[in-house]
């Protein structure tokens, strides 16, 4: 039967303090006997932790020059497992301030081994009855969370926890993940999805030590690194959306009043849908493959299921608004903007798992 002794336990570390070694200690206690800390590029004045990691507790130490990001030291921690340990059955990530118990660490590890072909995380709760959660990590949590389960179809409670298990396969698999700070955790969750690597949740205790003082996470650069798929995803809707609305009042304002002012509103809007949208689309289309989703796919192939996605939701969103319309006799352009809220998200579901795939 496995144990412990054929797990590794990653601990990426930047200018640690006592808790690192408090952890290691009870790592130690616990029988892990292969800890890997990463020291991240941390000022001098620190080697100390790390000689004490190397010759107190036994841990293999491995070191940046400077500080190349989260996502780079656990690259590195895996590189090195899967070349010089390779008899191990999983690895767990652990973070070095001390907020992840030993018994949840073990609880993790026996879910890897249990599951090899998944991606395990040791979640959090943050509903509301859990107390001593800061503000921005329950909001960054609740809304990341929020986002993946809308335009990805992705259901996991904690979505940024650094308790994390992986089998060998795993993190040969996310070795190719892009990112190297706190983006590549967000872009593992991303990947698993696209290789249909199934996501594993062990509840864990909720801990937060200091306020989280101690977190190196830059609230606003790190979560735009974590978001920047979805910004660019939204700026880029955003602007076919300007594109779109500009050219449909214009054929709107054409079609009533110049060339075919017999037509009932309801028949004028259908035409301005359909012809805005074919301009507009053809914009969306190449920002979102080169911009957004970056696709090695074929052209023509990516091309042809946009046109399909896009026959599709034009022909949705003009009766829709149309029907809108009809039902609710608000202005045109407001029943087209609230229909084509609900699409947006709709299409990116789609365009990141099947039209650019």
């Amino acid at each position: 039967m496995a144990t412990y002794h054929e797990v590794a336990i990653i601990v990426p570390s930047l200018n640690p303090d006592e808790k690192l070694l408090s952890l290691l200690a009870d790592l130690r206690e616990a029988e892990f006997r292969h800890i890997i800390v990463v020291n991240d590029g941390s000022a001098e004045k620190y080697d100390p932790y790390f000689s004490a990691a190397r010759e107190q507790y036994g841990c293999t130490v491995l070191t940046h020059a400077v500080n190349q990001g989260k996502g780079r030291a656990l690259k590195t921690a895996f590189h090195h497992i899967l070349s010089e340990k390779k008899e191990l059955l999983a690895a767990v990530t652990v973070d070095a301030d001390g907020q992840h118990r030993v018994p949840d660490i073990r609880a993790v590890a026996e879910e890897t081994m249990a599951h090899p072909e998944s991606l395990v995380f040791g979640c959090r709760d943050f509903s509301p009855k859990t107390t001593g959660v800061p503000a921005r990590s329950r909001f960054g949590n609740v809304l990341t969370s929020r986002l993946l389960r809308i335009l990805c179809g992705i259901t996991l409670s904690d979505t940024q926890t650094g308790l994390r298990g992986f089998s060998p396969q795993a993190m040969r698999q996310f070795l190719s993940t892009k990112g190297e700070r706190y983006e590549f955790e967000m872009n593992m969750i991303l990947d698993a999805k696209e290789h249909e690597i199934p996501l594993r949740e062990v509840p864990i205790e909720t801990v937060y030590i200091e306020d989280n003082q101690s977190s190196h996470f830059n609230p606003l650069k790190d979560s735009l690194r974590i978001y920047s798929v979805f910004a660019k995803f939204i700026l880029a809707s955003l602007s076919s959306f300007v594109v779109d609305i500009l050219l449909y009042t214009w054929f709107l304002q054409l079609i009533t009043k110049v060339i075919a002012p017999a037509l009932s509103t309801e028949q004028a809007i259908v035409i301005a849908v359909f012809a805005a949208r074919v301009l507009s689309a053809l914009f969306n289309f190449t920002v979102n493959r080169r911009g957004v989703f970056k696709s090695k796919a074929k052209t023509g192939r990516s091309m042809l299921r946009y046109a399909l996605l896009c026959i599709a939701q034009v022909t949705v969103s003009a009766f829709a608004t149309s029907g809108l319309y009809a039902v609710t006799k608000f202005t045109e352009t407001f029943c087209k903007v609230a229909v084509d809220i609900v699409l947006f998200i709709i299409s990116f579901r789609i365009q990141r798992g099947w039209v650019f795939k």
